[in-house]
């Protein structure tokens, strides 16, 4: 069967070699491009956002690849983002599209529903339960060392001697994970891809700023949806601290919710019952950004998503209260990689000004 799913950062690797070792074919979605954007935006309503109309314009690429199967996620809480297979599996459907769109509930909510769905795609795989095990653990292995190695890439760039270098042998390091076949050649491939990522020529006397990446999943997650905004910065010369990587989202959902301080932090302000997606980690990991010393904070959210919009009206309190400028980014098919820079200049402008008036005036201080 030709099984292809979402495109959300470098996850693809992963779930690439574990589509194949359930015996299946795989088809690698694309990168997100102007062309699966417009594809979203024409089959989509109007004000979804742009995670919904990244994807289904992903789907139908996909389709146009052969894809028979397409698995997705649901999810959990009054986020909308939960039931967006089953609008996205009507759309498939009334184009007349020969592809099945089947989600992988998180296993917290339905257990049974999960393996149920591991189970049929290792039947019609032909793979024994001992292989289909050992696929899951290489695939979780892999998660981790592309989740290292990009956070790696992130501490490394803006102390960069030759801008690039970083981002080059980020890529080679990611192309060995995806070489890796099994658990010996993954940590042989992980620490060959921390060896050149640490191996970069550094300018270790930079004192850069301290950003904190925040906001909704898949545009935080996704580089094509953010403009690759964290490697925009890291070439300023910003380090940046990203709120969410994948393996620590899918531990927190597949197997035990580590979130309970994130809800604590995120008391005092707001409800953490009351809704959905990552509004409440963005108002908890903006408190903690701020008591770790970051000099700011950059939420990114798709246009009209509730849960960071309620989240960026409680943003400018905590602001005031720790001192943490914020600059909130609303992503849609009207965003430009020119605007965004822009913006994240000025923005960048204004902490080093800031950091350099801090300074001034504990030195007058004195």
């Amino acid at each position: 069967m030709k099984i292809s799913f979402p495109h959300m950062g470098y996850s693809y690797i992963a779930l690439k070699w574990l589509v194949e070792n359930l015996g299946h074919e795989c088809i690698v979605p694309p990168e997100p491009s102007k062309r699966t954007l417009d594809l979203g935006v024409r089959h989509a309503p109007e004000f979804a956002c742009i995670p919904y109309k990244i994807l289904m314009g992903t789907y139908l690429e996909v389709a146009e690849m052969g894809a028979e199967l397409i698995l997705s996620s649901g999810g959990r809480g009054p986020c909308r983002a939960g039931y967006y297979w089953v609008m996205h599996r009507y759309l498939l459907e009334e184009l007349g599209l020969d592809v099945k769109l089947i989600a992988f509930e998180p296993p917290l909510n339905d257990l049974k529903g999960f393996f149920k769905t591991i189970h049929w795609l290792r039947k019609t795989g032909g793979r024994s339960v001992k292989e289909v095990l050992n696929a899951l653990e290489v695939t979780w292995e892999k998660i981790k060392a592309l989740d290292d190695l990009e956070l790696c890439s992130h501490e490394t760039r803006p102390y960069e001697v030759n801008r690039g270098d970083t981002t080059r042998a980020l890529w080679k390091g990611l192309d060995m994970v995806d070489q890796a076949n099994t658990l010996a050649e993954l940590a042989e491939a992980r620490h060959e891809g921390l060896r050149l990522l640490e191996s970069v020529p550094r300018d270790n006397s930079r004192n850069p700023l301290k950003i904190g990446i925040i906001g909704e999943i898949y545009v935080v997650l996704e580089p094509a949806a953010n403009h690759y905004i964290q490697i925009m910065l890291g070439e300023m010369g910003v380090h940046t601290d990203r709120s969410i990587y994948l393996s620590a989202y899918t531990r927190n959902n597949t197997i035990v919710n580590l979130e309970g301080d994130i809800k604590a932090m995120a008391r005092p302000y707001l409800n953490a019952d009351t809704i959905g997606g990552h509004g409440v980690n963005s108002v908890a990991e903006t408190v903690l950004y701020a008591k770790h010393g970051f000099d700011g904070v950059v939420q990114l959210a798709p246009f009209a998503c509730i849960p960071e919009i309620v989240a960026k009206g409680i943003l400018p309190t905590i602001s005031q209260e720790y001192g943490i400028p914020v600059l909130t980014i609303f992503i849609d098919e009207q965003t430009g990689k020119a605007g965004v820079q822009t913006r994240l200049e000025a923005f960048v402008d204004l902490l080093q000004r800031r950091r350099e008036n801090k300074a001034k005036s504990e030195r007058l201080a004195i």
